[in-house]
């Protein structure tokens, strides 16, 4: 297997992008480690960006049903 240097989010669906969301969130909570919230503060800052969206708009897109 060769090393990935980077990884696509295009097959990801909404659903699963909002369980990332929250997961990092929750085991943040969970645990105190401050990685967690700094790699899911990462995530959503870059899609926001790549969306051109604030962070409330993105995140209330994921939560919105089909």
């Amino acid at each position: 297997m060769g090393l990935i240097d980077q990884v696509s989010i295009n097959a990801l669906s909404k659903r699963d992008l909002l369980l990332i969301v929250k997961a990092l969130e929750y085991t943040n909570e969970n645990t105190g480690l401050e990685d967690f919230l700094e790699l899911r503060n990462s995530i959503v800052k870059e899609l926001c960006f790549l969306t051109d969206t604030t962070e409330e708009e993105f995140v209330n897109y994921l939560e919105s049903t089909n």
